[in-house]
């Protein structure tokens, strides 16, 4: 199953290819190539540094929107992780049992991510699109939105190409 469905999208929008991700994020090209087939699950750490490299929001790479909006680079925080997942879960009601169940994963495991022990994994973020309605990725792992006054644009360089990004 393909978590990260607009992934190989976005980057033929950049005219770039797999192998300058995989020079860029220094891994192989295969594991590019399995990020976006979902072959393989790319780590969060991975999507995040793609997400703000290329300035796309996770939403947009998830597929949870139709349309990229501008944000701001994040910096994983985990207390502001783990303090959004609970007011999360409160705010719908639910306990962590519920939640873990849901996500496939034990509630020992999840109550890890809701007291900033550990990351959340790629799989289980996507879940939650699952568990809760009107749910943003990039509001959850605490990206600013930028205002649109406040867009920039920048050249990124690749072997052979030349890119305007949005930023």
């Amino acid at each position: 199953m393909m978590l990260i469905k607009n992934l190989k999208e976005s980057r033929k929008k950049l005219d770039i290819k797999q192998k300058d991700v995989a020079k860029l994020f220094k891994v192989d090209i295969s594991t590019v190539s399995g990020w976006e087939t979902g072959k393989d699950m790319i780590p969060l750490r991975k999507l995040i540094d793609y997400a703000n490299y290329f300035n796309y929001s996770l939403d947009y790479l998830f597929g949870i929107s139709k349309e990229n909006i501008a944000y701001e680079p994040l910096t994983i925080n985990l207390e502001v992780i783990a303090k959004n997942l609970k007011r999360i879960r409160k705010n719908n009601n639910m306990n962590q049992a519920y939640v873990a169940k849901r996500i496939n994963t034990s509630q020992s495991a999840y109550s890890h991510y809701e007291t900033a022990t550990n990351l959340i994994t790629t799989t289980f973020l996507f879940n939650l699109t699952k568990v809760y309605d009107k749910f943003s990725i990039d509001e959850l792992l605490g990206r600013k939105k930028i205002k649109s006054d406040q867009v920039t644009y920048f050249f990124a360089v690749f072997p052979n190409s030349y890119i305007l990004i949005k930023k």
